[in-house]
């Protein structure tokens, strides 16, 4: 996929949203510094209804969204350098339990966090276009991808 705009990215981020197997799931979001991933979880969330404010959670590795149907969990694990920190943080209970989780620099967490069931990888090209790549690896993960590649834009 090809986002030239940032209106591109906040399409794709609803039709993602309307999603119904997105309740239970987990998208890794891959890239450099600057190539979307955080921008693509605010569009996401905002769709998904959650309003206020939108924090990264680049230095709290998780922020939680509370939704009347689907409880989220937003993590950034950029700063991760320990799997005392997996522990200490509870994420094993969260990505064990029902809900979306969204998991940014997944390569730190690598050994502990479960496979992905839908797999982002952003780069940012020379004219500033972000190509995406998805990769579905599990049956929802390949709902998902089916979704967003039969839906039209919003």
């Amino acid at each position: 996929m090809r986002w030239p705009t940032e209106d591109d990215t906040a399409a794709f981020a609803a039709r993602l949203a309307s999603a119904s197997a997105l309740t239970h799931a987990l998208l890794t979001l891959e890239g450099d510094l600057g190539a979307g991933k955080t921008s693509l979880v605010r569009h996401l969330l905002r769709a998904l209804g959650v309003t206020g404010r939108i924090k990264s959670p680049t230095y709290a590795l998780v922020e939680v969204y509370d939704l009347a149907a689907l409880h989220i969990w937003h993590c950034d694990f950029y700063r991760f350098n320990d799997a005392r920190e997996w522990e200490d943080a509870g994420l094993r209970d969260i990505f064990t339990s029902p809900g979306l989780k969204l998991a940014e620099w997944p390569q730190k967490a690598a050994p502990w966090l479960p496979l992905a069931d839908l797999a982002l990888h952003l780069h940012v090209q020379p004219d500033g276009v972000r190509q995406v790549e998805l990769v579905a690896r599990s049956d929802t993960g390949v709902a998902l991808l089916r979704h967003v590649q039969a839906e039209p834009a919003p």
